[in-house]
């Protein structure tokens, strides 16, 4: 049937999905995507156009689910709290995996040239650090909440480096923590 697709939707996107985290967006072809999602190049090419529309559909998709994620850990809480369990919903997200796959968005930023891809990580992180402003505390805080947004966002980049030189997760809660007792009082 024409127009229809003959292939699951959502297993391919979780197989181009892997391939992108695992070899990065640059390192990806369509060949190593057709082959992890047993579907031809010529039918991947016909339903997204290509490799850069593949990965910006696939990126919208985790940029969603991982915002909603960090936005439960953020819930109305202890400041303190809410902050140990964000960091620790993106520690869990660059360590999973055996080996582990790092940090999809951080690995992105890195590779990407100007242009959507480029933007697609800048929105993500632009929405990440919003969701951090909100739930922060208006008062007891060491800097401006703004900035303390900002930090936190870009600590999260620090510990995706860390998590590929270390490997250790118990090394990246700590030097979360640290943060997290240095920007609420």
């Amino acid at each position: 049937m024409a127009g229809v697709r003959q292939f699951d939707e959502q297993q391919a996107y979780a197989a181009a999905l892997d391939v992108f985290w695992t070899k990065g967006f640059r390192s990806t072809s369509m060949l190593d995507l057709a082959t992890a999602t047993g579907v031809q190049r010529g039918s991947l090419y016909h339903a997204y156009g290509g490799k850069e529309q593949l990965f910006l559909r696939l990126f919208e998709q985790f940029a969603n689910d991982f915002l909603a994620r960090v936005a439960d850990a953020l819930k109305p809480s202890d400041p303190h709290e809410g902050l140990l369990r964000f960091f620790d919903c993106c520690i869990a997200s660059i360590t999973t995996g055996s080996p582990s796959r790092g940090c999809l968005s951080t690995r992105t930023a890195v590779e990407a040239d100007p242009g959507a891809v480029e933007d697609a990580v800048r929105k993500l992180l632009d929405d990440l650090e919003e969701l951090v402003f909100e739930a922060l505390p208006a008062a007891g805080l060491t800097v401006e909440r703004r900035e303390a947004a900002r930090l936190v966002v870009a600590h999260t980049r620090a510990l995706a480096v860390l998590e590929r030189v270390y490997g250790d997760p118990a090394r990246l809660r700590e030097t979360a923590a640290t943060l997290v007792s240095a920007l609420v009082r």
